[in-house]
């Protein structure tokens, strides 16, 4: 079938912000939707709050809102823009959500809005657990044993028929979300009331235990005349009972009999066919029974999924691409394979390689997480390699993880064979111990497990990790043992057999010195002497087809093997180095800069290479960049790629901090870096340079010192005076950075957290308290400087600038400061001769500007700011680093905004019961939003309903502060009762409120007797949240508090900048009411029709 002519417009809802559960993938996806349907010539219009996302740029939909997604705002754009039909598969569970709330609520039919890619049946029958359980029993395919509840009495009957341990699942959400497994009785209670929390139907399916079974997922695409293919079968090595999204996954299948693989695909067919989708992609996953091969559906998601991305990655079949056409009337008949050319996308995909994917954790960021993998997901992104053999992919995705591990070390210090002395029994125990739940390193202690002598029978008991996977492990660690035994041989090098073996194995230069007890420059040496002209690094090229046809586009993967496919060109060319797994402290934003790079490289016409290692981003499309290298970001791989490409120069400054750590190593190498040079990058992160560099340009810098031991740590803070800031060296995302209060708090935190030492000494600085924080980005050729955004932190100095909320332009500073703060910025990026982008952090305390850090490198800011002021900085950074000057491209100075854009950044505490959700110096958000609009108040209460805890009309708030604060809380306080708010306070708060006239209710603390403050929160009488503490006693008394304000959705703050913002955006929702408008028509570009 020809495309649909009945549909003009199409109305695309995108995933919004990025959580644990629901990351880039659904950027890809949307992007890609975006780029096929506008090629088809359909008017696109996009509704998605993450402003961080390539999606929400302005040039690639037709009308982009960057809005919060509720179905109150989606109506609105529906009614505004009148689209002809609706796309809910590419955004993730937020769209099919939302999708489902605007046909229970009768918008699609009101406004004549049909439905494509997925019925609201078929969304039904997928995501309602009891309704798929009946679908699954129609067509005669197992499902585990289970019953749906809406309360703790119906869990409890339920729990009678299925005993423990029990899985406790929640309807309509997404990486399993408020799941978990419970082993008796009272943890079920525990879980069950958490699940219905969590669910936004309040519904949880209880069902019986398959854990330890094999899991297998499936990407199925199927059109309108029922073709099917089967994309890609995928393996998870990690049994039931971690999510697929925290296992280690394989493409594809390694274990399955080819029966077992019929029997599965059928079975997945049978399943589009009953469930009902009829255009697009699928994932369906499977359980097995080791014992017998029993099969068993687990569940299915009706749209593009996280395996969609990882199973587009690995076989170079565009599945968000695809499905985007079938879902306007194409059959897969009909769509042109772009790779090959020739062949089209019925022609089902089959690979010659291995396909591993990792995923990548964040528990140090969240003191209290419980660590053991669920049926709930927790990790924060993921890497994927390819190679010829799984041994291969596996070590190469190990060192793609940037977690400092260059193989599969060992964690008990065995790299190098027992030592003498080691208490074997002691060692097996703790082995043993951390095998029997999974952890996010259970890899690395089943080969410990190995090196101590445990069989694949011990380990398989211990873990399920199928035999086959653990003899590839077994016969990694002998290979290692056999380097060891080469180690005392003279003369120190190794026989060229057993080299090119172990990089053939997949192992890394630096793991092969290390076992050899030799420096990874001697081994890097020896491999590029011994392989010239016979042997060395080989690339091959990701086809589709297992090299049936020829594949025109360069998607490139490295392998030792005998001949190599990359035939690089002679052309003028750059390579750009992307950001690697995200990671707290390193998303989104960094693939964003990346992806612009590779747009501005092809409007210069200089060819864009990309190296990359993770599978959820559009940096890693194909499409994206003239060629791509699917590899990790380590100086032995990207030296690898400088020399058989030959690039001009490599850029940097757009991959956040993982290839700023290559900086130095690559321009030793001689490397060319383009942009700022990597002496400037010193200056500028090297403590002592930098604080010579402020002195010389006369800036200001809080006091500061450094500790090389315990007794000068406490020397230089009594003589900085405390509060201060305590933190290691050389970190991103502020890891292990804290305020102390007192001698005894910074003892603790010598003794805990960090170890310091001449070589890693410890930064101590004054805590500028109650000071404003400013973030400021500009842009520079050398000579010119446009310093493009100036945004004020909403909560003060102190909560780390990836957390804190803030506003462009400011909202409360004087004009006089921001010119200061711009000249400043002018002087540090002529000072460090900046090609490029630069962004620098100020605190301004009692009128006077301090420096606090600066950062010559795209920062996480840029995406905000481009959208905010409607200039592409990325873009323009990349033309500067290639020879254009800011002039010739046009921007002399920074547009100025009328209207207000604030950003809110999303926490996944709600991932980890238990944590405390305080903001402080150290990252913790994964995600942001964006809310625009003409004033601040609406602005502020659009970022907070995109982060999906909205601000209320009216009603109770709770107020408990700190001593300092309470003169602030009066001002807030006596705001909220002019509004009409009743409210309660703690009896300290409520007595100093009393006093000065205003009249509050007196709650117990939940220390002080019931009914305290957490009964009236849980019984939803409480609607916002004020709590500002000053120690760790007080922080540890009111964690109750905000823990159940989380859990209920409420809107809370935990500083008292944050509340003032609140009123006034509560203030603005009470005076005016909600409009929206697309970037297009705040930037006044695009066409302003309707």
């Amino acid at each position: 079938m020809p495309r649909r002519t009945d549909i003009k417009s199409i109305l695309l809802i995108g995933s919004g912000p990025i959580v644990i559960g629901q990351a880039c993938e659904f950027d890809y996806s949307g992007t890609q939707a975006c780029k096929a349907l506008k090629e088809e010539g359909y008017r696109v219009i996009l509704i998605n709050s993450n402003p961080a996302t390539i999606m929400t740029d302005p040039e690639l939909a037709d009308r982009t809102y960057v809005e919060p997604i509720t179905v109150e705002v989606v109506e609105k754009v529906i009614e505004r823009e009148r689209p002809d039909a609706l796309l809910p598969t590419m955004g993730g569970q937020t769209a099919l959500n939302t999708t489902m709330g605007l046909v229970k609520r009768g918008t699609l039919e009101k406004y004549g809005v049909k439905l494509i890619g997925a019925s609201a049946e078929a969304i039904h029958k997928a995501e309602d657990r009891e309704a798929f359980k009946h679908a699954m029993q129609r067509i005669g395919l197992r499902v585990p044993a289970s019953g749906t509840a809406h309360n703790r009495e119906e869990a409890i009957k339920i729990l009678e028929q299925i005993g423990f341990p029990a899985i406790i699942r929640p309807s309509f959400t997404m990486g399993g979300t408020g799941g978990n497994i419970a082993y008796n009785r009272e943890e079920f209670e525990k879980i069950v009331e958490w699940g219905l929390a969590m669910s936004p139907v309040g519904q949880i399916l209880i069902e019986e235990s398959v854990i330890g079974w094999k899991e297998y997922e499936l990407e199925v695409m199927r059109d309108l005349k029922d073709n099917v293919v089967i994309v890609c079968p995928i393996e998870n090595l990690d049994p039931m009972g971690v999510h697929t999204g925290d296992s280690i996954t394989v493409a594809p299948a390694m274990t399955l009999s080819d029966k077992e693989y019929q029997r599965m695909r059928d079975a997945a067919v049978r399943i589009m066919r009953e469930i009902g989708v009829d255009t697009g992609g699928s994932n369906v996953q499977f359980g097995l029974d080791p014992k017998n091969g029993d099969m068993v559906v687990i569940e299915m998601n009706p749209r593009v999924s996280r395996s969609s991305a990882l199973a587009s990655k690995a076989t170079g079949f565009p599945i968000a691409k695809i499905a985007a056409k079938l879902a306007v009337g194409y059959t897969l008949d009909e769509i042109t394979n772009d790779i090959t050319g020739v062949t089209k996308a019925s022609f089902e995909p089959t690979i010659d390689y291995v396909v591993v994917k990792i995923p990548r954790f964040a528990f140090q960021k969240f003191r209290g997480a419980d660590p053991t993998l669920t049926t709930q997901m927790k990790s924060v992104g993921e890497v994927m390699a390819i190679g010829r053999t799984f041994k291969e992919s596996l070590q190469k995705a190990i060192r793609s993880l940037e977690l400092n591990m260059n193989g599969l070390s060992s964690r008990e210090g065995l790299d190098r064979g027992i030592p003498e002395g080691l208490d074997r029994q002691q060692a097996l125990e703790r082995v043993r111990q951390h095998l029997r739940t999974p952890i996010a390193e259970r890899l690395w202690h089943v080969a410990d497990g190995m090196r101590l002598g445990l069989s694949n029978d011990d380990l398989f008991a211990l873990t399920k990790i199928d035999p086959w996977f653990l003899e590839q492990i077994r016969e990694l660690m002998q290979f290692e043992a056999l380097l060891v035994g080469q180690a005392g041989k003279k003369p120190a090098t190794l026989e060229e057999s057993l080299l090119w073996q172990a990089k053939e194995l997949g192992f890394s230069d630096d793991r092969i010195a290390q076992l050899l007890g030799v420096t990874s420059a001697s081994v890097r040496k020896q491999r590029t002497r011994a392989g010239q002209g016979r042997r060395g690094v080989t690339y091959k090229r990701v086809d589709t087809c297992a090299a049936e046809f020829e594949a025109h586009t360069p998607y490139l993967y490295s392998t030792y093997g005998s001949e190599c496919e990359a035939r690089p060109t002679d052309r003028k060319k750059v390579i750009i180095l992307g950001g690697g797994p995200n990671r707290i402290g390193q998303g989104i934003e960094f693939d964003y800069c990346c992806v612009h790079a590779a747009m501005a490289l092809r409007e210069e016409g200089i060819e864009s290479i990309m190296v990359n290692c993770n599978p959820e981003t559009v940096s890693t499309d194909y499409d994206t960049s003239d060629r791509l290298y699917f590899e990790p970001l380590t100086e032995e791989d990207v030296l690898n790629i400088v020399e058989r490409e030959q690039p001009l120069g490599v850029v940097l400054q757009f991959g956040g901090q993982t290839p700023l750590k290559l900086a130095l190593p690559l321009s030793k190498a001689g490397v060319r870096i383009l942009g700022t040079s990597p002496e400037a990058i010193d200056r500028a992160e090297d403590r002592e340079r930098f604080r010579d560099l402020l002195n010389k340009l006369g800036l200001r810098q809080a006091e500061s010192g450094m500790a090389r031991s315990v007794d000068e740590a406490l020397r230089i803070a009594s003589q900085i005076s405390y509060p201060v800031m305590v933190r290691p060296s050389y970190v991103l995302g502020g890891r292990s950075m804290q305020i102390v209060y007192d001698e005894s708090g910074l003892l603790e935190y010598m003794g805990s957290a960090v170890k310091a030492s001449p070589k890693h000494p410890v930064l101590i600085d004054k805590y500028l308290s109650d000071a404003i924080e400013v973030d400021a980005d500009a842009i520079s050729d050398g000579t010119h400087v446009v310093v493009a955004g100036i945004m004020e932190h909403i909560e003060e100095a102190g909560v780390h600038s990836g957390d804190s909320a803030c506003s462009l332009p400011p909202y409360s500073l004087g004009q006089s400061v921001v010119e200061e703060i711009r000249r400043q910025m002018t002087a540090l990026a002529l000072e460090l001769g900046v090609i490029g982008l630069m962004n620098a952090q100020f605190a301004i305390k009692d009128h006077t500007i301090y420096v606090l850090e600066v950062n010559p490198r795209g920062s996480r800011t840029v995406p905000f700011v481009s959208k905010a002021i409607g200039v592409p900085l990325a873009k323009l950074a990349m033309k500067t680093m290639v020879g254009k000057s800011l002039p010739e491209l046009g921007l002399i100075e920074a547009p100025a905004p009328s209207h207000l854009s604030v950003k809110e950044s999303v926490f996944p505490f709600n991932k980890f019961p238990g944590v405390d959700v305080l903001l402080g110096p150290e990252m913790k958000s994964t995600g942001e939003v964006m809310g625009i609009d003409q004033d601040f108040g609406w602005a502020f209460a659009k970022s907070q309903a995109g982060a999906g805890a909205p601000l209320p009309k009216g009603g109770t708030a709770f107020i408990s502060v700190k001593e300092s604060d309470r003169p602030a809380a009066l001002e807030v306080v006596q705001q909220l009762q002019r509004l009409g708010f009743t409210v309660q306070a703690t009896s300290g708060t409520a007595a100093y409120l009393r006093d000065h006239g205003v009249h509050a209710e007196t709650v117990n603390k939940v220390m002080e007797g019931r009914p305290h403050v957490v009964d009236h929160i849980k019984n939803g009488q409480v609607v916002l949240v004020v709590n500002t503490v000053r120690t760790a006693a007080s922080h540890a008394d009111s964690l109750s508090i905000r823990r159940e304000a989380l859990n209920k959705g409420l809107a809370y703050y935990t500083t008292i900048r944050g509340a003032r913002a609140a009123v006034m955006g509560i203030e603005a929702i009470l005076k005016k009411e909600l409009t929206i408008r697309s970037l297009q028509e705040y930037h006044g570009t695009g066409s302003a029709e309707r």
